[in-house]
């Protein structure tokens, strides 16, 4: 599944999209240049049960990684998987 993103000014999102619609997406915000803050995530009914939203998370965790940054998960879903995923501790705040 290809996880895609978009950064305009300090607002992204990494997405799954098909046929021009967004299917999942995963929200953030950049306060700083080194915080990100995930505010919301979403899967589309088609692709639940196939862990599309531990994948937006993971590869918000591989991003922040990258560009050195760290990581508030406000959004209940993705606050849960890090909780989960004592890996990712790296790049909370």
């Amino acid at each position: 599944m290809l996880i895609q993103h978009k950064k305009v000014g300090n607002k992204g999102l990494f997405f799954v999209q098909q046929d021009g619609n967004i299917l999942a997406e995963m929200t953030y915000t950049m306060p700083s240049a080194e915080k990100m803050i995930i505010d919301h995530t979403e899967v589309s009914d088609e692709l639940r049960g196939q862990n599309v939203g531990y994948q937006l998370v993971h590869t918000a965790v591989e991003y922040a990684r990258t560009h050195h940054l760290t990581i508030i998960p406000l959004c209940p879903f993705a606050n849960a998987v890090f909780k989960k995923k004592p890996e990712y501790a790296d790049v909370l705040t």
